[in-house]
């Protein structure tokens, strides 16, 4: 089906690629951006699409989303996730390999793409596995993977058998030029924890996570990459120290990209409170420190991107004792609110918020994307800035409601998504 040929009009348009910031219109045909401002000759508008008091950027790229499928369609599927993208304004998702299978064979890859072809609502980006079934030992056809479509590999948080595996691993994905998406965690240290080591887990009795289990993987990370030269985007970072050591790293000319998730920007530990198992995540929300840390880094540059960390769960699974509830929240539709948070607090600027949510996030993955220029895919967000709403059990179009924001109010709400020039979400009034 062919796309119809769209006049964006009155939007506020930001484009952080192309230093757009301003009123400007913008003419779609062919699933692609025709022209910003003037009208092409000849063109004749299919659909108008008023933007007055809304702003038109390129839509969000999430650097690490959890669809469930395959082997966990009983928690969520890639139709019901993409479309609760598409309601966030995201366009792109990158999927960790940690599925049932996994991500370690092109077949899965392929099934991955049929199924987001099929759901037609979102750009799916799978992440292989670094081992064969992640196990940690025998590493994966990482070319093949890559000539499958996958845009880097991963380990997730599954341990290596040793460090000589971990090495090689590294080397391979140097030598195929495959970003390598690390989630630092010393299981050792890690294992059995469900919370922040600290005041609030002493104080609930829960088994504690230290902030060496982020900082001593970080560590060895950064010896090896420069042992190895391989490209790193860290993921999820939750610690300030962390933050600190990989700053010095990126100094030295090392490639090196990092992430936040939104949730750790505005939550820590106390909110735990009396058990809430949606507050329950991997890496532990942490102290008001590291939150602040975390905070100060992203303004400052020293994150290079936000993400969603989504991770829809079934009911059941929040309903167990904290500890033995499975880690995790539904965060793609908070994405943007979050975010939207940070700008109304002056941490940063809306086309700040832009750019580490759609322009960066594609420069760390190499794909054309994240940007309006003329002749590209025309992935577009559109929202509404000020208007007010509040996350409830039947606003939520993800299968998981796994999420400790239930009943706050936010302010920004997306309106419109088109993926490929098509419009995938429309909110109705």
């Amino acid at each position: 089906m062919t796309a119809p040929r769209i006049h964006i009009r009155n939007g506020h348009v930001i484009d952080p690629a192309q230093e757009i910031d301003k009123v400007v219109d913008i003419f779609i045909a062919a699933g692609k951006i025709a022209a910003i401002g003037t009208m092409p000759d000849g063109f004749a508008a299919e659909q108008v699409i008023d933007a007055s008091k809304q702003i038109v950027c390129p839509g969000f790229i999430d650097l690490g989303a959890r669809l469930r499928e395959p082997g966990f369609e009983y928690k969520a599927s890639i139709n019901s996730e993409t479309r609760a993208a598409a309601a966030s304004g995201i366009t792109t998702v990158c999927v960790p390999p940690d599925t049932q299978p996994v991500i370690d064979t092109p077949a899965v890859v392929e099934l991955l793409h049929q199924r987001a072809e099929a759901a037609r609502a979102c750009h799916i980006l799978p992440i292989g596995a670094m081992t064969r079934g992640l196990a940690g030992e025998h590493l994966s056809e990482m070319a093949r993977l890559k000539n499958a479509g996958c845009v880097g590999v991963s380990n997730v948080l599954q341990p290596f058998a040793n460090t000589n595996v971990l090495r090689r691993a590294l080397e391979y994905a140097a030598n195929n030029n495959l970003i390598v998406f690390v989630h630092p965690n010393d299981d050792g240290l890690s294992r059995n924890g469900c919370a922040h080591e600290g005041i609030i887990s002493t104080r609930l009795g829960l088994p504690g996570i230290p902030e060496a289990a982020e900082t001593l993987a970080v560590s060895t990370y950064l010896m090896l990459i420069e042992q190895t030269g391989a490209r790193v985007h860290f993921c999820r970072l939750s610690t300030a120290r962390a933050i600190q050591m990989i700053g010095r790293a990126k100094y030295d000319g090392h490639a090196i990209t990092t992430d936040v998730a939104a949730h750790q920007l505005h939550l820590t530990e106390m909110d735990i409170g009396f058990f809430d198992s949606n507050c329950h995540l991997q890496p532990p929300l942490r102290s008001q420190r590291d939150r602040d840390g975390l905070r100060d880094a992203l303004a400052k540059g020293r994150i290079d991107a936000m993400c969603s960390d989504h991770q829809p769960h079934d009911l059941d699974a929040k309903l167990a004792p904290f500890c033995q509830s499975e880690p995790g929240i539904s965060a793609l539709e908070t994405l943007l609110p979050l975010g939207l948070r940070l700008v109304d607090e002056h941490l940063l600027p809306m086309k700040e918020l832009v750019r580490r949510m759609s322009t960066t996030p594609a420069k760390i993955l190499g794909i054309n994307a994240g940007h309006l220029l003329p002749g590209t895919r025309a992935d577009i967000c559109i929202f509404d800035p000020q208007q007010r709403w509040t996350l409830t059990q039947n606003s939520l179009r993800s299968r998981g409601h796994n999420t400790p924001f239930l009943g706050w109010e936010f302010t920004g709400r997306v309106t419109t998504t088109l993926l490929a020039g098509r419009i995938v979400f429309e909110l109705q009034p």
